[in-house]
């Protein structure tokens, strides 16, 4: 899983703080066939209703114009998308209490929605539908994300990008992971509480 790949020109766009939001977490919200997501941190993230938009039905959730972003993973998965997190450490209380809330991303054998926690995995990317990836700082929190109102969020810095190489590249590291190939020769798994290639 070592590599360093050639140099060649890639078109990329530089996003920091609340352009998380707008660019990857507005990305994420929209998608409509999968959504990977790699993060050492994983939150509960509010995001802002999008169904209030003018000229659509409101139906607000209710926390007022914002809603979990469970909520939204769960009106994708039961519309097909496939949504995968890799992420490094136990959820947050406030997400794991969120997550109970929504029968259809914990239903026994359903496979649209997966979680899997490997404490190696420190990079942080959002794969988009196999058509946009983000790679940078930020971990899929509030505040790493933009979420956060200004003076509360992180100072993060990522890239965007639509290149069809580098989505291949990250998908295939992102996949690598996740079905477990480095786990077999891992010198943390004896704390690993549970080995994803078990």
């Amino acid at each position: 899983m070592d590599f360093v790949r050639q140099h060649r020109p890639v078109t990329l766009a530089l996003i920091a703080g609340r352009g998380h939001y707008e660019t990857v977490v507005k990305a994420a919200m929209n998608a409509e066939r999968s959504l990977w997501i790699a993060t050492a941190n994983l939150k509960e993230l509010m995001v802002e209703d999008e169904r209030a938009r003018p000229g659509r039905r409101r139906a607000i959730g209710r926390q007022g114009t914002y809603r979990s972003v469970l909520e939204v993973f769960e009106e994708q998965v039961t519309r097909g998308v496939e949504i995968r997190i890799l992420h490094a450490s136990e959820p947050s209380r406030p997400f794991r209490e969120e997550l109970r809330r929504h029968p259809v991303l914990r239903r026994p054998g359903q496979s649209a929605f997966v979680m899997r926690l490997c404490p190696r995995v420190h990079f942080k990317a959002v794969i988009i539908d196999g058509t946009m990836v983000y790679l940078g700082s930020a971990n899929w929190t509030g505040a790493g994300l933009g979420a956060k109102g200004e003076g509360r969020r992180n100072f993060e810095m990522g890239l965007c990008s639509r290149d069809d190489l580098l989505l291949d590249e990250v998908q295939g590291y992102f996949d690598t992971i996740w079905r477990g190939a480095g786990c077999a020769g891992c010198k943390v798994r004896a704390v690993c509480p549970r080995p994803l290639d078990s």
